[in-house]
């Protein structure tokens, strides 16, 4: 069965298996792949697929120092909810706000989180350009995760300004990190950001290819950032 898949990798995560919580991810699957037939939430169909590119993906940042100290995550372009539910689910003591720029998938996450009464999770429509420039977001957020599509410089663009100095950014990236990483350094530390570290989590079996890069954020952003929208995406940072 698909939830065993999620249970062995939760144990090997280091992730107490607590039926409750498991339930629960089992739930929101089953609902976001219903709702999928409406709305365009994931590509992903396949319930064993499902678990291991969404959710197991989701938390291998589990154990990260960043995420365990962090009180207030921001989850920018969350999609279908993701990696945003599955860490809230796992970290009940900690307040997540997905944004996303299509608001009638932050709708369905919305009856899914009231219907699953999941607490700690608030919705934010806009786009990122725009939010990262309002008083009671910017800077805001201890911690800033995301697995949107972009590249790291025109990602760091859009997420470093949400972060409070001392605060962190997970960018769930595929193999090419290395790359991007290299390209994105000097954007980085323009935002007022630093590359920690890249990492790997290894675990048996899940044919997964996302590497985590974390960045801390040493200094403030400033205030011409995040440029209008859609220039971070068409002329990415140098």
């Amino acid at each position: 069965m698909p939830i065993e898949t999620l249970q062995n990798a939760f144990s090997e995560l280091g992730i107490s298996n607590d039926y409750t919580v498991l339930n629960k991810f089992r739930q929101y699957m089953e609902m976001i792949l219903e709702w999928n037939e409406k709305i365009n939430l994931t590509a992903i169909t396949e319930e064993e697929e499902f678990i291991k590119k969404h959710y197991i993906d989701s938390v291998i940042c589990y154990s990260f120092p960043e995420l365990k100290k962090a009180k207030t995550i921001i989850d920018v372009g969350t999609g279908g909810g993701f990696p945003g539910i599955p860490l809230a689910l796992l970290f009940p003591e900690k307040q997540f706000i997905l944004m996303d720029s299509l608001q009638k998938r932050l709708k369905v996450i919305d009856d899914l989180a009231c219907k699953l009464e999941i607490k700690n999770v608030k919705t934010l429509h806009g786009r990122a350009e725009d939010l990262a420039h309002a008083k009671e977001h910017r800077e805001a957020y201890d911690l800033c995760v995301s697995r949107a599509v972009a590249n790291l410089s025109t990602l760091s663009e859009y997420c470093i300004p949400f972060i409070k100095k001392g605060g962190s950014f997970l960018a769930y990236k595929g193999i090419k990190a290395d790359e991007e990483i290299k390209e994105a350094q000097s954007a980085i530390g323009l935002l007022g950001g630093k590359f920690l570290r890249e990492e790997q989590v290894p675990l048996s079996e899940y044919d997964l290819d996302h590497h985590i890069i974390v960045i801390e954020k040493i200094g403030g952003t400033p205030a011409k950032y995040p440029r209008k929208a859609g220039t971070p995406s068409k002329e990415p940072l140098k």
